[in-house]
């Protein structure tokens, strides 16, 4: 919560304020998002308006989570803009809306609409990421460009133990 005192009721007093807070729990989607408690820094401005408080400005947080491709860990920082009026009574707004409650404005819902929708749904450690190997799970970036499985067509697959070595030098 986020005290508005210093502003007022007055329609066009303003607030800049420089805040760091800590993130709330489950800020992400599944492969990536913010970490509980992380350092958000905002740079939020107040503006006292006749329905309400309007607040904008940016908010810049780290992420982690891993790669879609690879499962490596990543790191990262994400920033959004923010913009949301909070009205000073329920009678000015809809149900949707964000009340003030009294001279306190809860800002979590609109940083947490923001950065989740600003996240990537699968993201990678980095544009070329081959992934990993569908036959041995390998990391590809890690097994060369010589990584290779034989394919056995499954019909003929037994059998593969019939021939020996010793059977394949008599034949030439």
């Amino acid at each position: 919560m986020i005290s508005t005192h210093d502003l007022g009721r007055r329609p066009g007093s303003m607030l800049e304020r420089h805040l760091s807070l800590p993130a709330p729990v489950d800020l992400g989607v599944d492969m990536i998002g913010v970490p509980k408690d992380a350092e958000v820094e905002l740079d939020l401005r107040f503006e006292a308006v006749m329905e309400g408080v309007l607040v904008s400005g940016t908010a810049r947080a780290p992420l982690a989570g891993e790669c879609a491709r690879c499962l490596d860990p990543i790191s990262d920082e994400i920033e959004v803009g923010l913009q949301e009026l909070f009205f000073y009574s329920d009678e000015d707004a809809s149900e949707e809306d964000s009340l003030l409650d009294g001279e306190l404005l809860d800002l979590e819902p609109t940083f947490r609409d923001a950065a989740v929708l600003a996240l990537p749904l699968s993201p990678v450690c980095s544009d070329d990421c081959q992934g990993l190997c569908v036959e041995c799970g390998i990391r590809l970036a890690d097994a060369g460009p010589d990584h290779r499985h034989e394919k056995i067509d499954a019909r003929w697959a037994s059998l593969q133990g019939l021939v020996t070595e010793n059977d394949n030098d008599q034949e030439k």
